[in-house]
């Protein structure tokens, strides 16, 4: 075998330094000089025989080459109460977000409920010599009613279905939905015209889980409040409305149901209007009250 002369020039001094060692540890020596410098002969690039890339066997600690069961489960239990934290506050957010619609809806529909009260009473109309179509009725008890006649805005509900039917009797009423619970609707009929069979079937619903619904009307002549209106050939003054709803809990089906009680006063002021202006060039009491100026005379 051919030896650089770096190499052979340690040959040499490895066999001078084994002469001048006792037999015993000289053996030792020599074999573990031969050890070395077989690494060297195999890996020339490298003095200790080793790639630079390759770590030193003595330091590498057996003990940190994985983690151990009770880190793995200290990791996994932090990992879930993570998650769970994660998941309840998704869950919170969710339910909030719910009840907050649930409740923006339930004003939104209240304060319908009430804007078109409004405008159906303050556009009431009755006329003295046909007293028979524009009659106000009022009822309270277990079926409340309130029926009258009025000339209606083409943005009440449903007016585009009535074309140039602007004068027409509404009625507002409880009944039982298809859940059982009491809704608040809305029916519309053309003066002088039958009920329509699909307005008597499906009517307007203003309002859901209503549980009540009273009337309370002004009266001149008392100089008080009255639940009951039997004069229907009048229209009261003033109206007070009061909407009792019923709320249930699904969280809580068995529990009682909250109830809210909203209430309103309508100042109504719309007035009969006498027979005598509405037939044309007829007097009452020796006065003309038509309007209208007799032949050949002048306005009284």
């Amino acid at each position: 075998m051919n030896l650089l002369p770096q190499q052979s020039l340690g040959v040499r001094q490895i066999g001078l330094e084994c002469a001048r060692q006792p037999a015993q540890q000289r053996d030792q020596t020599e074999g573990s000089h031969i050890f070395d410098t077989a690494l060297r002969f195999h890996n020339p690039a490298s003095e200790d025989g080793r790639t630079p890339s390759s770590p030193r066997p003595s330091t590498l600690d057996p003990r940190r080459r994985a983690f151990t069961l009770i880190e793995i489960m200290m990791a996994m239990a932090i990992f879930s109460m993570v998650i769970t934290a994660i998941y309840a506050t998704w869950t919170l957010i969710i339910k909030s977000a719910k009840i907050g619609q649930e409740a923006a809806a339930q004003v939104q529909r209240e304060r319908v409920a009430f804007r078109t009260f409004e405008d159906a009473l303050v556009c009431a109309r009755s006329f003295q010599a046909d007293l028979q179509h524009y009659s106000f009725v009022v009822e309270n008890g277990s079926s409340p009613t309130l029926s009258f006649v009025a000339r209606l805005p083409e943005f009440f509900p449903r007016s585009g279905r009535f074309g140039d039917f602007d004068v027409r009797r509404v009625t507002f009423s409880l009944e039982s939905g298809s859940d059982g619970q009491q809704q608040l609707v809305l029916r519309q009929t053309p003066i002088l015209m039958d009920t329509d069979e699909t307005e008597q079937q499906f009517p307007f619903v203003l309002s859901r889980n209503v549980s009540k619904m009273e009337f309370e009307l002004w009266d001149t002549r008392k100089g008080k409040w009255v639940d009951e209106w039997t004069t229907t050939n009048e229209i009261p003054s003033m109206i007070h409305l009061t909407l009792t709803y019923s709320r249930h809990n699904p969280d809580k089906p068995y529990a009682a149901p909250q109830k809210e009680i909203v209430s309103r006063v309508v100042d109504i002021s719309s007035t009969m209007v006498p027979g005598g202006f509405q037939r044309r060039g007829q007097s009452t009491g020796g006065t003309n009250t038509s309007g209208v100026p007799p032949t050949g005379g002048k306005l009284q």
